[in-house]
């Protein structure tokens, strides 16, 4: 092993991109924490040329990370994209390996600092693209329930409008995580509370979100009777001219509907905890 190669940062992150920057073809990640497979998912997608990264993970680790809609929509891009791949690994690994067409990782971390110990002696890095290429191709598939981020931005803005994808990101870009299993915003909360900024029918919000992936028209609706039982928004019946008539989603409060975006993240937290 070369120690002038090995990578000592202060977080994973630069030892990922590190490593990602030196392949040219395909990466295996092995066995990855939680914070690898995010840090994964966040340098391929700001990179303009990055390798195939085929993950092979715990399953369980896969899909407590991917509950998160910010790590999950922009995997899904670059699934969609043949980028990244995930797979369920079988077989445990002790560290965190990542196998490139001329090194293999270790990523080993120790108190407030991440190694990427190193080394690309030829025979032993073709043994272990051989070995992890058919472990790979054996193992089972994981499959995102996720919309990718891109799908989910151009048909908010087709379906609702320019106004509410702007806000919509703009809301994202303010949040680290966006959880359905926890306290805060999640995806669906976060489309109603910009669609009621933009006095955006409950049907077509619902509906965009059930076509597009996010969440049925049922989840939806109950978010919103949540919502509006808090007081965060409020709904206004529209005629139609055959059926029930639609509601309009507004804020709860007047002063929110020309507010910043983290003015309205800051109310929801407020009101939500």
């Amino acid at each position: 092993m070369s120690s002038e190669s090995n990578v000592l940062e202060s977080d994973v992150e630069h030892v990922i991109s590190s490593a990602l920057q030196s392949a040219s073809d395909v990466v295996y990640v092995l066995d990855p924490t939680p914070e690898i497979v995010v840090s994964l998912v966040e340098v391929a997608a700001e990179s303009a040329s990055p390798p195939t990264i085929r993950v092979l993970a715990d399953k369980q680790l896969l899909k407590d990370v991917m509950d998160d809609f910010l790590v999950a929509s922009n995997a899904a891009d670059l699934v969609v994209s043949g980028i990244l791949e995930l797979r369920v690994t079988a077989e445990p690994v002790e560290n965190t390996l990542l196998v490139t067409d001329s090194s293999v990782v270790a990523v080993v971390s120790a108190g407030d600092q991440v190694a990427g110990l190193q080394t690309d002696d030829e025979a032993f890095v073709e043994g272990a693209n051989d070995a992890y290429s058919e472990q790979f191709q054996e193992a089972e598939e994981f499959r995102l329930r996720t919309p990718a981020i891109s799908a989910v931005r151009t048909s908010l803005e087709e379906d609702l409008g320019e106004a509410v994808r702007s806000d919509f990101d703009a809301v994202l870009g303010l949040l680290e995580t966006v959880r359905s299993d926890g306290p805060g915003l999640d995806e669906v909360t976060i489309s109603l509370l910009v669609a009621a900024k933009n006095d955006v029918l409950l049907y077509d919000v619902s509906k965009w979100g059930e076509d597009v992936g996010i969440a049925s028209k049922a989840t939806f609706s109950r978010t919103k009777t949540e919502l509006e039982d808090l007081g965060l928004i409020e709904t206004e019946k529209v005629p139609i001219d055959v059926g029930r008539p639609r509601l309009r989603l507004r804020l709860g409060d007047d002063r929110l509907h020309d507010a910043d975006p983290d003015e309205l993240v800051a109310a929801a937290r407020d009101v939500l905890g």
